[in-house]
């Protein structure tokens, strides 16, 4: 619940930016003004290798349930603060400072979240059920972004445009802030996995140690990262636009085709985790990864040519994702020993997102403008086929775990 919050919160700045943007930012045109708040949304990407440094040594010193505690409550703080600042014409200057003060306090919060929540997940799965727990990772993901953008819709349709723009889009960040405190009291009850000999190894080193002695696994994170990032924000973010470019789909339908392959793939993912604890981790990452980049370029062909063609496309890619989405957490923490988990994945997860996952909207826009048709698809492919070998060739033989009677995991 907590990680679903916490990217409900990172994910409400972006849907409701139109909104508030001329509040905050009056200089020039709307479309100025528009520009200006997402600039501040990109300002959270580059916080979050920060903050997946600082709080992934926090998580190897003083235990996953302190960062997450820490992690929440940033988020809560952030949203909080930009539904309760005052816009421009009140405060002036002051605004947009504090509304960039905001997002980098969320920025933090969603560099340091996943890499505690990921160690967090495998570190408390029972024996044979790592691959189920690690699909929650991405189902708090998912859930996150659908109630974001399921309540912005729901607002837009219920008020008019001028009491969004005045009142209305505060209602989201100021619900998620105070849910986020909320369930900062239910983290506290969670049970700590990180011994604290386990920690031992960690305390009185530089914040870096952990990388250093352990920079070939950070180094296959990024490549096992890199695919799946592109993947992922493409499939999300991207593909509606290049549908209503090139096939003359309305915005709200591909919209629409979109959400609804994001609710199948919350509905598979926990199979895939279940499937995963049979045939292992590792057997997933090369099917995603493989898969995808046979299929990219035919994928998002499809996707160009009609609503239909953007809703199987959508689906069937975020299916081949589902093969990295239920093991990523499994993957990354089995990379490094325990006493580093929170430092090996936050940082090098965290700046392989932001250097290609958060790029790769402007780089299909860009590529549309200036290269061949072809030439995004292209590059996704190749991220994918680095992906496979990576995997292929950089993690440990899968070694399915056996599953005591009676301790089966969901659907066995």
């Amino acid at each position: 619940m907590g990680n679903a919050l916490e990217w409900y919160d990172w994910n409400v700045y972006a849907l409701m930016a139109p909104f508030f943007a001329a509040q905050f930012f009056v200089a020039g045109s709307a479309g100025t003004a528009l520009l200006s708040s997402l600039a501040v949304f990109a300002v959270g990407f580059v916080a979050r290798p920060v903050g997946g440094l600082l709080m992934g040594a926090l998580s190897d010193r003083r235990g996953r349930r302190t960062a997450m505690l820490l992690s929440i409550a940033l988020m809560a703080a952030g949203s909080l603060l930009i539904g309760l600042t005052p816009d421009h014409g009140t405060i002036g200057v002051l605004a947009p400072v504090l509304l960039v003060t905001a997002r980098l306090a969320q920025g933090l919060s969603a560099g340091g979240e996943f890499a505690a929540a990921a160690a967090y997940l495998v570190e408390s799965a029972p024996p044979g059920r790592k691959g189920l727990y690690s699909s929650f990772l991405y189902i708090g993901n998912l859930a996150g972004t659908l109630l974001a953008s399921g309540l912005g819709a729901l607002l837009a349709l219920v008020l008019d445009a001028d009491a969004m723009s005045s009142w209305g889009w505060r209602i989201p960040f100021l619900v998620g802030g105070v849910a986020a405190l909320l369930l900062a009291v239910l983290r506290r009850g969670m049970n700590e996995t990180l011994a604290p000999e386990a920690r031992g190894t960690a305390t009185g080193e530089g914040m870096f140690a952990p990388l250093r002695r352990n920079a070939g696994a950070a180094l296959t994170l990024c490549g096992i990262t890199a695919g799946a990032t592109v993947v992922y924000y493409t499939w999300i973010v991207g593909l509606p636009a290049h549908a209503a470019a090139q096939a003359g789909v309305d915005r709200g339908s591909a919209l629409l085709a979109t959400t609804i392959a994001q609710v199948v793939l919350l509905a598979a993912l926990p199979f895939v985790g279940v499937l995963a604890d049979r045939i292992g981790p590792r057997r997933m990452v090369m099917t995603f990864s493989g898969g995808f980049a046979l299929a990219c370029i035919p994928l998002h062909a499809l996707a160009g040519v009609s609503f239909g063609g953007l809703l199987g496309a959508e689906i069937a890619g975020l299916l081949l994702f589902s093969g990295y989405g239920a093991t990523a957490a499994l993957v990354m923490a089995e990379l490094f020993p325990k006493g580093a988990r929170g430092t090996g994945i936050g940082l090098p997860y965290a700046a392989t997102v932001a250097a290609f996952g958060g790029t790769a909207p402007y780089v299909s826009v860009w590529a549309t403008d200036h290269a061949p048709g072809v030439a995004f698809p292209a590059y996704i492919t190749l991220l994918c086929a680095l992906t496979f070998l990576v995997a292929r060739f950089r993690l440990a033989p899968d070694r399915p775990a056996l599953v005591p009677p009676g301790n089966r995991p969901l659907g066995a």
